[in-house]
């Protein structure tokens, strides 16, 4: 499957325990065909204790989501969006189909 999604993308949740939420991604596992977007579908995870966290205990943290409940946000009004490819200028681009804006 083509991922239309990229790090850095504003992204809103399209269905789910999460719907309507909103976040940037922070990270795309293509191989999961899934997305880490911020501050959306947090878990509490137990950390033992370690040199990087000396203190261990409950930590937020941000849980994969499929791309298929991810939708981008259109540039210009706001909106979710499906994303298309066309070629400007000689350079293969990602286009918004709302409004037609490049992302």
């Amino acid at each position: 499957m083509k991922v239309r999604i990229k790090q850095g993308d504003q992204v809103r949740v399209i269905t789910g325990d999460h719907k309507g939420s909103e976040g940037k991604v922070l990270k795309v596992l293509r191989d999961a065909n899934k997305a880490i977007v911020e501050g959306v579908n947090t878990v509490s995870k137990h950390e033992k204790p370690s040199a990087r966290n000396p203190q261990g205990g409950i930590v937020e943290k941000e849980a994969p989501i499929n791309l298929s409940n991810l939708s981008l946000i259109d540039p210009k009004s706001g909106e979710a969006t499906r994303v298309g490819y066309e070629i400007r200028d000689g350079k293969k681009v990602r286009v918004a189909k709302k409004s037609n804006e490049v992302i």
